[in-house]
């Protein structure tokens, strides 16, 4: 393979924040932002608290289910952009009900700095959550949870490089997320064809159920493998779901990598106490992080760190 990169920084840490998502329904928390004006004052929070850059979907504010069209994220875009320096990714992921073509639309009209880019096809379970639930205040939330039981999310190496054909060209770089080991097989596969740059920002994925699992040993595993595919050439982050948020920061830190937190990946601020807001979370881990010895990344020592375009290059 013939992959570049430049060393990145010692000791300093790029915070991720997901402020939503597709995952959590409105019943789940009251906290969880779903119209434009709090998906913007979520994502401008959680900038200031330290993250350098957010990670955006878009919900229908009326229910808030998730909505991939690029009215949608027009919503909000301009008003977090304006409101801070943080990088802005934003998902091809959508919702693992849609199809590809709809989840890229977004990325490819906007043209942000980073977009997320799921590496695998998985089995998405949340069936497992509906029960926990007596009642819902929407009556799509149910049905959303429950038939993730014969839900595959379909990321085949056609949908793959669909989106890297359709993004590619306007400078947008990944957010590669790797739910399980084979996924960073297949972003080697991508590197070996020329079709992905180094250095690339692979996002371990730890803790949903159809991916890897989330023991320490499970977070051992997925960096051993990337030093071995992709030596210098990556830079390394993970994402904890639920209450294994902060345990694998923590962990993900202390190996020298980076951390991805915010209410799409958990809706937790301790053990039984609902978050109030991403900001919060990017609160605590930077905690983790400068008690570590270590110091978190800028918007700007982010975009040299990842080779990005920077933000006066996006389409919005």
């Amino acid at each position: 393979m013939s992959r570049t990169a430049t060393p990145a920084p010692a000791g300093k840490v790029i915070i991720t924040c997901a402020v939503t998502g597709a995952i959590h329904t409105p019943t789940m928390s009251p906290h969880l932002p779903i119209t434009p004006d709090e998906i913007a004052a979520d994502a401008i929070g959680a900038a200031e608290a330290g993250a350098a850059i957010l990670h955006l979907h878009a919900r229908n504010p009326e229910n808030g289910k998730p909505d991939q069209t690029p009215e949608a994220f027009a919503r909000f875009l301009p008003r977090v952009k304006q409101g801070t320096n943080a990088a802005i990714n934003i998902t091809t992921g959508g919702s693992p009900y849609m199809k590809v073509e709809e989840r890229v639309l977004p990325a490819a009209t906007f043209k942000p700095e980073v977009a997320s880019l799921n590496m695998g096809s998985i089995n998405f379970g949340l069936f497992h959550l509906a029960p926990k639930y007596e009642t819902f205040k929407f009556d799509w939330e149910k049905p959303h949870l429950e038939a993730t039981r014969d839900l595959v999310f379909r990321n085949s190496f056609k949908d793959i490089e669909y989106i890297l054909e359709t993004c590619y060209g306007n400078g947008t770089r990944f957010e590669f997320e790797c739910y399980d080991i084979a996924h960073l097989y297949n972003l080697a596969h991508f590197a070996d064809r020329g079709l992905v740059k180094a250095p690339f920002f692979v996002q371990s994925v730890f803790g949903l159920l159809g991916g890897i699992g989330t023991h320490p040993e499970d977070v051992i595993h997925m960096k051993r493998t990337a030093d071995r595919l992709f030596g210098s050439d990556f830079r390394w982050s993970v994402l904890g779901a639920g209450a294994s948020q902060l345990r694998i920061a923590a962990q993900s830190a202390a190996m020298g990598g980076n951390v991805r937190v915010g209410l799409e990946d958990s809706l937790w601020a301790g053990k039984g106490k609902l978050a109030t807001s991403s900001a919060e979370q990017v609160r605590m881990v930077r905690a983790i992080i400068e008690g570590l010895g270590l110091s978190i990344a800028t918007p700007d020592e982010a975009r040299a760190i990842l080779s990005l375009k920077g933000g006066d290059n996006v389409g919005f």
